[in-house]
């Protein structure tokens, strides 16, 4: 019965995600400052979107990751945005000094995106397929599930547009 409640709840919300993903807007990628997110320029490619914060450990693991996803796959579609969520883009910039990105970063202090998005959690990923249709959302990152991580997002790469 708890599972059943845990499974309808989740659902929910991915139903809610999914419905408010159209009501975003997804034209050309514009100013890091923006809070707007606009993926249409994305169009047939894999988008995944990555909300952190500086002061969150598990995004201290999961960057490195991102890191060799891009290398990895960028060359078959895999775009990485990540979305800070910091107040003070100093604590975002020395999170960076550490631990750098080789990928889009995009800051929101008054995190108007993570609302839209419904972030719960901190990192929380959510990957577009390459028409645009969100098809996984996770939140956390754990170092055991990376090998999951990655099957989901080669599994993406494959589809046709």
């Amino acid at each position: 019965m708890l599972l059943d409640g845990w499974v309808t709840t989740h659902m929910f919300r991915i139903l809610a995600v999914a419905l408010l993903m159209p009501l975003l807007t997804f034209a050309a990628p514009i100013d890091a400052e923006s809070d707007e997110l606009q993926l249409d320029a994305y169009k047939g490619r894999v988008v995944v979107v990555d909300f952190w914060a500086s002061w969150c450990v598990p995004c201290r693991r999961s960057f490195p990751w991102m890191n060799a996803m891009v290398a990895k796959y960028a060359d078959q579609g895999l775009v990485v945005i990540a979305v800070n969520l910091d107040k003070d883009r100093a604590d975002a910039d020395a999170f960076l000094a550490e631990t750098p990105a080789d990928f889009e970063i995009r800051y929101n202090p008054d995190a108007s995106l993570a609302r839209e998005f419904g972030v719960e959690a901190m990192p929380s990923s959510f990957v577009f397929n390459r028409n645009g249709e969100l098809v996984a959302r996770h939140l956390g990152f754990k170092v055991k599930k990376q090998d999951e991580y990655e099957a989901l997002l080669v599994n993406a790469l494959r589809n046709a547009q």
